[in-house]
């Protein structure tokens, strides 16, 4: 994989919430390619959240609460989760044939990622990105604030 210094790709776990955790759960395997590695219920059985990843990407899906709601109450979203793949190609094609709204078609970035994004059936946003040049921020008119990378 490529380095690239306007992107890094960092290690976080990030808690998505849903209102029907298994609807979201299947179709995120099955658009998205992610695996499911462990999955918990409540006390009285419902599906509460399930731990997923798309090769080194790891999401917790969580069932949405009064102070967790989902984009699909909320009637918007409020922000994208980058998702780093090697195939970017392959994964937009199979993204499309499985019918997802997408957001932003795929293209190449002014500061070295090749992307799309695409919303899931209950309104998160999710980017699919690959490092396609190394690019210092500089370049592109960013301005860096410290050379600590």
């Amino acid at each position: 994989m490529v380095n690239n210094r306007s992107v890094p790709a960092n290690i976080v776990l990030p808690h998505i919430y849903y209102d029907n955790v298994e609807t979201s759960l299947n179709w995120l395997t099955a658009t998205f390619g992610f695996r499911e590695y462990y999955r918990f219920e409540q006390p009285d059985g419902q599906l509460h959240g399930a731990l997923l990843h798309l090769d080194s990407a790891w999401v917790m899906l969580k069932n949405s609460n009064p102070s967790q709601i989902s984009p699909a109450k909320l009637g918007y979203s409020t922000q994208t989760l980058m998702i780093f793949v090697e195939d970017i190609d392959l994964h937009y094609e199979r993204t499309k044939l499985a019918g997802a709204n997408i957001v932003e078609a795929l293209n190449e970035t002014e500061y070295g990622e090749r992307h799309y994004v695409v919303q899931d059936i209950e309104g998160h946003h999710w980017m699919f990105s690959k490092h396609v040049r190394d690019v210092s921020p500089d370049e592109w008119g960013a301005v860096i604030a410290s050379s600590s990378m």
